[in-house]
């Protein structure tokens, strides 16, 4: 095992063949429908399926699905989510397998994916070094704009604007960080996670904390509040009282781990708190690999943002300014 629980990463790896320079990543991940149109759902579920896997370098080659479904539902619905699911798996090249489902009060889809990778080329979650750069691939506010959603509040604008970001995958910034580290010639790329159910300051968080065990120490980040990119209409959902429940529970379980610059407000600093479905890549990079990442990022048509930098460890561990 390469990588496994204790710096709770995005996925575990395991070594297959050290000589061959292959191992596996392995993941899994489903939930409740967060958006109306059911083949719409399918195709989040999948991209947010797949996200681990691009999140630690690896290539997804095959999934497992996994149904929840009542017994007295509309089969056509349950068609819809696995036809999404199957687009989005298409799109990545991930053969679909098998899978198992149940009979359940509510819906539930996700997929057990397995990728490869080279073991020499994983990247972790933890492994940022000072004076780093941070990188941000997609804009924050799913989680808000998708509890508009369920009360009937959400505008057209932030919900498309939700749905295009949720469905799509990571694979393109993955391969623009992979295209970075193949010219410059060296492990550029020193950290990377991908932003979900712990919001943009619960990832951070678990960046800065290091492994010593791996021998990568703690260091703390410095986020600038705004150069952070949010969806259109997430800063109204949260005006508007659109809190998710996972919102509270990240702020609450961060508690002094942040420092607020004073000028940001209540509003504000609850959008960092957000938890994201199937959000974009948080990455660690080499301050002199950042021109090169952002050309690559933008060459394969994803905006990315640079949002912060590492500095030595301090407290608190997380600064917002």
């Amino acid at each position: 095992m390469l990588v496994g629980f204790n710096t709770n990463d995005d996925a575990g790896v395991y070594l297959l063949d050290a000589q061959l320079g292959l191992a596996l990543v392995q993941t899994v991940d489903f939930f409740t429908p967060i958006v109306d149109d059911p083949f719409t759902f399918g195709q989040i579920a999948a991209a947010n399926s797949l996200s681990d896997v691009y999140a630690m370098g690896g290539r997804p080659v095959s999934a497992l699905s996994l149904v929840g479904f009542p017994e007295k539902g509309d089969p056509t619905i349950l068609e819809q989510i696995i036809r999404g699911g199957l687009d989005k798996m298409t799109e990545a090249k991930c053969s679909v397998i098998g899978g198992h489902s149940i009979r359940n009060d509510d819906i539930q889809f996700g997929y057990a994916v397995t990728g490869v990778v080279n073991p020499k080329q994983v990247w972790r979650n933890v492994g940022a070094q000072h004076h780093d750069v941070l990188l941000l691939t997609k804009a924050l506010g799913t989680g808000v704009i998708s509890t508009a959603l369920k009360k009937d509040r959400a505008g057209k604008e932030p919900l498309d604007a939700a749905i295009v970001s949720m469905s799509q995958l990571n694979l393109a910034a993955a391969d623009a960080l992979h295209e970075v580290e193949t010219q410059l010639g060296s492990r550029a790329v020193h950290a990377v996670t991908d932003v979900t159910g712990f919001g943009l300051l619960g990832h951070a968080r678990e960046m800065a904390l290091g492994d010593p065990g791996a021998g990568t120490p703690a260091v703390s980040l410095e986020i600038s509040y705004k150069s952070v990119p949010l969806l259109p209409g997430a800063l109204d959902a949260v005006w508007d009282g659109m809190i998710p429940g996972g919102l509270n529970n990240n702020r609450d379980f961060l508690g002094d781990c942040v420092g607020f610059a004073p000028d940001i407000s209540e509003e504000q600093r609850a959008i960092l708190f957000d938890p994201q479905t199937s959000g974009g890549l948080l990455i660690a990079i080499a301050p002199d690999a950042e021109a090169a990442a952002l050309k690559s990022l933008q060459r394969h048509g994803v905006k990315a943002a640079r949002i912060g930098r590492v500095l030595p460890k301090a407290i608190p561990l997380l600064s917002v300014i």
